[in-house]
């Protein structure tokens, strides 16, 4: 099995989002640079920060979201994001009636529920938590190896958190390493157990 890997864009105040849901200049540090970081050519990013996180994409094999995010972002018209191969949705809702069934995305009830799906489908490869409530949930769950965080320089203030309900305290390695990009510092981080 490969290992899990709880992934997100964060303000230095801890955030994923506005209360409104939006990511205001948070990927900026995504359309800033001069280096193509998948073939949309829409994501250009400074050489650093592509040595930083194709490799990250190129690994995963599945991606782990809750359906607010699956719904905000219109099921990302049924491609993955970033080329991933499979994208497991946490949702307590039956899939949207129209979703095409040949698109890799599968529904499952409960984040246990989803992490198994996502296991079987990645396999040996990475699987990717996104950031927010079902991240936390998995994080608080004892479910995450790593911890990835793309840090941009912005205070939001409020809104949505990296680690969602997360309430208790929980330490983590390293950092195990640091890349400063443009616009934005990548960290990543082994969870203590």
């Amino acid at each position: 099995m490969g290992k899990v890997v709880m992934y997100g864009t964060v303000s230095v105040d801890g955030f994923i989002a506005d209360e409104h849901d939006q990511p205001g200049p948070l990927f900026d540090w995504l359309l800033g640079g001069t280096v193509p970081l998948d073939g949309s050519g829409a994501l250009k990013v400074s050489q650093a920060s592509y040595d930083y996180t194709r490799p990250h994409w190129d690994r995963i094999g599945a991606t782990i979201v809750g359906r607010h995010v699956f719904d905000i972002t219109d099921g990302w018209d049924g491609k993955p994001p970033g080329g991933v191969d499979h994208v497991v949705v946490v949702t307590h809702r039956p899939q949207p009636a129209d979703w095409d069934p040949e698109a890799p995305f599968h529904f499952t009830d409960g984040v246990e529920a989803a992490m198994a799906k996502a296991q079987e489908l990645a396999g040996d490869r990475v699987v990717e938590v996104s950031a927010g409530d079902v991240g936390g949930q998995l994080f608080a769950a004892g479910l995450i190896d790593e911890v990835r965080m793309d840090v941009v320089p912005v205070v939001l203030g409020s809104g949505k958190r990296y680690f969602g309900p997360v309430g208790a305290q929980h330490l983590l390695e390293g950092p195990d390493v640091v890349v400063q990009g443009e616009r934005v510092l990548h960290l990543c981080f082994r969870v203590r157990r």
